[in-house]
């Protein structure tokens, strides 16, 4: 039995996914005794669901959306403590030190691959059914690849710890062996693990949001055909919708969990402390009593405004059709305290309200933040067949589909009929799409306009330097593993 007195505490102090109702019951007591914590059901699911807990971490979810949205052409932040950090990634002045590096990006991933591996370590001696190890392993299996292919997307290749037995210090992995352990463990895993729908509870991975997984690995890393491989796969489960919902209603606390057919996965949030998503608190301008854009959102004297202003850009919001209805969640002009409209949409300062709740408590609202929705699985397609060939038919009935949800008039071949202009229209597809998801700066470097579009703002070019394309390993983690080495340029 494999590190066990570390896990103990793990255990007392985790629960089950927060999207499920209550804490794990620890009784009796003597199931968790550290001579066979990790041999009942109850003990490895605990640790698993630590792993899971790890990488849905809600109220860090709005550093991991605005570290991926300020520094491109998308967001913008100003004013409160949070701005001390985000300023420097709005200029491209980041540095290994920069607490977010170590606290939202590269803590959170590798606690959850500290448990993975412990449940990967522990399960065959594990007193449950051989279906239920599967399971439990093939899950596992993916928390791990899923948490290596987020390190991955902002640090590059990283050490690959996959026992919980290695020493601390340890060299970073190669880029081959980064790729090919993800890929392998996805595909290892993905046969074990149930048809959409048929988890256990919302939020556990299933056959369809762990291919989903793959087909944005395989997209970020540019490997075309598999990417539309992987993505094909998904849609192929005939199980997921763009169609359920006008965009308006998509992100409602009503209709979350299993019922939405959109969200493959999300990070699960509760209207509590521990559980809450923070983003409104900074979305909402000073003051804010209500807007004409969503009338039905109204302040309430629980919640809490931030110091911090989450802010979205004004070329950015302007580069919408004025018809497009996803721009029924971006605030533009609202109502003060004192019944004067203010204006809000130039000098950067429109707000994004896709998170927004009228049961919010304090900074805790209970809106669930998409990791990965149907929309992008379909764009995934999309964007692998122009790669490959050019746009095609079925690129456009793709990306058409996104558009008729938005309201917006089908794309044909006279409007992107090269490979290029395709490549165009998709990415500014999914800038609108995918506003407040956390997407945009690798959908910039994907493009390999991440560096230009920063220029074009006014960012020197000697700063916004090739470099800058991954984030610096976090100074912590080279101060402590001392064959880890830095990324170039740091």
């Amino acid at each position: 039995m494999k590190m066990i007195f570390n896990y103990i505490n793990v255990f007392l102090l985790s629960g089950s996914l927060a999207a499920c109702s209550s804490i794990l019951d620890v009784v009796p007591n003597s199931e968790f005794s550290p001579d066979n914590v990790l041999k009942t059901e109850e003990g490895i699911k605990s640790l698993l669901f630590s792993a899971y807990a790890e990488q849905q971490t809600q109220q860090n979810a709005r550093f991991v959306i605005n570290d991926s949205e300020v520094s491109t052409d998308m967001a913008f932040n100003s004013a409160g403590a949070e701005n001390g950090q985000l300023i420097h990634l709005i200029n491209f002045t980041w540095t290994p030190t920069l607490s977010t590096f170590q606290g939202d990006m590269w803590g959170p991933n590798y606690r959850s691959i500290r448990d993975a591996n412990g449940v990967i370590e522990n399960i065959a001696d594990a007193n449950t059914s051989e279906e239920t190890k599967n399971l439990l392993l093939a899950e596992a299996k993916v928390l791990r690849a899923h948490a290596y292919a987020n390190l991955y997307n902002f640090f590059g290749p990283v050490p690959l710890r996959l026992s919980t037995e290695q020493v601390g210090d340890l060299e970073r992995a190669t880029d081959e062996e980064m790729k090919n352990f993800i890929e392998s463990q996805l595909i290892e895993a993905i046969p074990s693990l149930p048809d959409p729908g048929d988890e256990e509870s919302f939020g556990r991975f299933n056959k369809g949001n762990a291919t989903g997984i793959l087909a944005k690995f395989y997209l970020n890393t540019k490997q075309w055909q598999k990417a539309a491989d992987a993505a094909k796969a998904v849609i192929d489960f005939d199980y997921y919708s763009t169609t359920q919902y006008n965009f308006k209603d998509l992100f409602k606390v009503e209709n979350e969990g299993k019922t939405n057919r959109e969200m493959l996965l999300v990070l699960p949030c509760r209207n509590e402390a521990g559980y809450g998503n923070w983003f409104m608190a900074g979305a909402l301008p000073p003051n804010f009593k209500s807007t004409p854009e969503i009338p039905e959102y109204v302040y309430q004297p629980t919640m809490s405004i931030f110091a911090t202003q989450y802010r979205l850009r004004t070329a950015f919001v302007n580069s919408m059709s004025p018809n497009d209805l996803r721009r029924s969640l971006i605030c533009t002009s609202y109502i003060n305290n004192s019944n004067v409209t203010v204006n809000i949409l130039e000098a950067d300062n429109a707000r994004s309200f896709k998170y927004w709740d009228n049961a919010i408590i304090g900074n805790n609202g209970g809106a669930d933040v998409p990791v990965l929705r149907y929309a992008d699985i379909l764009l995934t397609r999309a964007e692998a067949l122009n790669e490959l060939s050019g746009p095609t038919d079925e690129s456009f009935t793709l990306i058409n589909q996104i558009r008729k949800r938005a309201g917006l008039p089908a794309l044909s071949s006279a409007d992107a009929g090269t490979k290029e202009q395709f490549r165009e229209a998709l990415f500014k597809e999914r800038g609108w799409e995918f506003i407040s998801e956390g997407k945009r700066r690798e959908d910039l470097i994907r493009q390999g306009t991440f560096l230009s579009s920063a220029i074009e703002r006014g960012i020197s070019s000697s700063v916004a330097t090739a470099d800058k394309l991954v984030f610096p390993i976090p100074q912590s983690e080279i101060d402590a593993n001392k064959l880890c080495e830095q990324n170039p340029g740091y």
